[in-house]
C-alpha cells in the first residue's frame, strides 16, 4: 500500500494549507503515514520554522522509518516507528495537532489482516460512532481515526483515492465528512494526469476542519489543474449533499434535478433488464479456446459454448449469427463448460478428461474461482444476452463514450469484460409479441449521453472508466415501451 507522494504535489498541498492557516497561529503538524517525509519537507518550505511548534510522524515500515530518522536527525521532528492505528492519541487539546497532512496507505479491504479489520472497525466506531463498511480500504480508517488527534478547529488534508466518493463503502466516510467535521473542499485531480507513476488510481485531496458543521455551511468541489488554480470549481450547500450520491459528479456534471412534469417520461434500465457481469472463468487461457485448439484437443461440441472475444476484437455494434447460431465475427472463440462429474467425463468424454488433466497439472483446479465451483471446470450460468455493454473503456479524440452497447443475435455468451442485459419477464413477454421492440430499445440505450453513463460509473487513474451492473441499471432511456401499460397488462394476464 505504499505509494510515495511526488515532491511537487506535496509542496502544492502544503502551500494550499498555508492559505488556510493564519501566519500568527503556531503549527503542530502530524503525518500519520510519514514515509521518507515528503510532506514534512514541504512543510519546512511552506511555513517558517518559527511558526512550527511541533512536528510528529508515524511510520510502520522500519526500512523507511529508520532512514527518515537519520535524514531528519537535526530537525524538530519526532518520528515514531509505530502503527498509527495502534497509537494512543493525546488527551489534552494543547498536545493535539492543528495540521494533519497525509497520504495514507492504499491497502484494499481483502489485503487487511483478518484479525486487524475487526479491531480497526471497532476503534473507529468507539472514537466517531461511525461503523465503516467491511469493504473499506485502509486509508478510510486513517482518515476517520485522525480526528481524535486533532485540536478543535484543526485542519486536515488527505491525499486519497477518489473511489470512496462513488462506492457503497464510502457512504459512511461521506456521512462522517458531512456530519462529524466541517468539510471544506474536495479537489479531484484529472484522472488522465495520474499523480502517481506506480498506481492507477484517481486521486483527490480532502480538506476538513475539526469542528461541527454550521447550519448554512457550503463546500467547495474543484477539478483538474492545481489546488490553487483548478480547471473547474463549484460551491454546494452541505444540506444538498447526501452520502448516497456519487460526489465525483461535482463540479463537472452536478446532481440531476427532478424532471418537470411536462418533460418526456424516462424509464430506468433496472425496470427493463436484469444486468449481470459476464463469465469469470479464473483462467481464460485454459477455458477459452480457438477453433484450432478445439480441433487439436478433439473437444466435443457438447462441452463447448461460443463466447465473444474482448471488445478490442469486436468492431461491430450488431452481432449477426450464422445458421448454427455462431457469431459472425473475426475472432471466433469457444468456452469449455461441462457440468458432468469427473467420473462421467473420464468414461464418456476421454478427450475432455485428458484436457482437464492439463489444467490439473497447471494447478488451475486449485485457483480461487475453480475451488468455488462444482465441478471445478463448470462455468457460471450466463445464457446469451440480447444486449451487451462493454464494462470499461476510455475517452479519446475519436470516441467520447467509453462504453458500447452491442446487440447480440447469436447464441454466444460473453466474458466478464461485458455486462449482460437480460429482459425482465414483463419486457420478455412484450418482445415475444413484438420482436422489433428490442431494436427500438437498443437504439434508445445507445442514445444515453456519455456524461450520464460516466456519472453513473467510476473513473480510475489514466482516464479508465468502469461501470458495474447496478450502476448501469440506474441509467435511464426515453420510455418507448410504455412501462406502466405493459406492467398492467402482465398483471392482468397472471390472473
Amino acid at each position: 500500500g505504499q505509494f510515495a507522494t511526488p515532491t511537487d504535489l506535496a509542496i502544492e498541498i502544503l502551500h494550499y494549507a498555508q492559505t488556510l492557516i493564519p501566519d500568527s497561529e503556531p503549527i503542530r503538524f502530524l503525518d500519520p503515514a510519514f514515509g521518507t517525509g515528503a510532506f514534512y519537507s514541504a512543510l519546512l518550505r511552506a511555513f517558517s520554522t518559527n511558526q512550527i511548534e511541533r512536528a510528529w510522524g508515524f511510520e510502520v515500515d522500519q526500512c523507511y522509518g529508520e532512514n527518515a530518522i537519520k535524514f531528519w536527525a537535526d530537525d524538530l521532528l519526532k518520528l515514531n516507528l509505530a502503527d498509527f492505528t495502534k497509537a494512543t492519541p493525546p488527551l489534552e487539546d494543547n498536545k493535539k495537532f492543528n495540521l494533519v497532512i497525509c497520504n495514507p496507505p492504499y491497502v484494499r479491504h481483502h489485503h487487511i489482516d483478518s484479525d486487524d479489520k475487526p479491531r480497526l472497525r471497532k476503534l473507529v466506531q468507539s472514537y466517531t460512532n461511525y461503523r465503516l463498511n467491511g469493504l473499506a480500504g485502509l486509508y478510510t480508517y486513517f482518515m476517520l481515526l485522525s480526528q481524535i488527534w486533532m485540536s478543535p478547529n484543526g485542519l486536515a488534508g488527505w491525499l486519497v483515492p477518489s473511489e470512496f466518493l462513488d462506492v457503497n463503502y464510502g457512504k459512511e466516510v461521506k456521512r462522517f465528512l458531512l456530519k462529524h467535521v466541517t468539510l471544506l473542499q474536495i479537489h479531484r485531480f484529472n484522472p488522465k494526469q495520474s499523480q502517481f507513476d506506480d498506481a492507477l488510481v484517481s486521486s483527490v485531496v480532502v480538506w476538513f476542519k475539526n469542528s461541527p458543521p454550521k447550519q448554512d455551511h457550503h463546500i467547495k468541489f474543484s477539478y483538474g489543474g492545481q489546488l490553487l488554480a483548478p480547471e473547474e470549481s463549484t460551491v454546494v450547500a452541505a444540506e444538498k449533499l447526501t452520502p448516497n450520491e456519487k460526489w465525483t459528479k461535482l463540479p463537472l456534471i452536478g446532481f440531476r434535478s427532478k424532471p418537470h412534469k411536462n418533460i418526456e417520461k424516462k424509464i430506468k434500465l433496472s425496470e427493463l433488464f436484469t444486468i449481470k457481469r459476464g463469465i469469470a472463468t479464473g483462467a481464460n487461457k485454459f477455458f477459452i479456446l480457438t477453433p484450432e485448439q478445439v480441433s487439436q484437443f478433439k473437444l466435443p461440441e457438447e462441452c463447448l459454448k461460443p463466447i465473444l472475444p474482448s471488445p478490442r476484437y469486436l468492431d461491430q455494434f450488431e452481432i449477426e449469427a450464422d445458421e448454427y447460431g455462431l457469431p459472425k465475427i473475426r475472432k471466433l472463440l469457444f468456452l469449455l463448460d461441462c457440468k458432468l462429474p469427473e467420473s462421467v467425463v473420464e468414461q464418456y468424454y476421454p478427450s475432455v478428461w485428458r484436457y482437464l488433466q492439463l489444467g490439473v497439472e497447471q494447478g488451475i483446479h486449485q485457483r480461487y474461482l475453480s475451488q468455488h465451483r462444482s465441478p471445478w471446470y463448470a462455468q457460471e450460468v450466463r445464457p446469451p444476452a440480447p444486449i451487451l455493454c462493454t464494462y470499461m473503456g476510455r475517452v479519446n479524440l475519436t470516441k467520447e463514450n467509453p462504453f458500447r452497447f452491442i446487440m447480440n443475435k447469436s447464441r454466444a455468451t460473453a466474458p466478464n469484460v461485458y455486462l449482460l442485459m437480460y429482459p425482465k419477464p414483463a419486457l420478455d413477454l412484450q418482445l415475444k409479441n413484438n420482436p422489433d421492440l428490442l431494436r427500438l430499445i437498443w437504439q434508445e440505450i445507445r442514445q444515453i449521453s456519455p456524461i450520464d453513463l460516466i456519472s453513473e460509473g467510476r473513473i480510475y487513474g489514466g482516464g479508465l472508466h468502469k461501470i458495474e451492473p447496478n450502476e448501469l441499471a440506474n441509467a435511464a432511456i426515453r420510455d418507448v415501451v410504455g412501462i406502466d401499460d405493459f406492467k398492467d397488462g402482465l398483471q392482468l394476464s397472471m390472473f
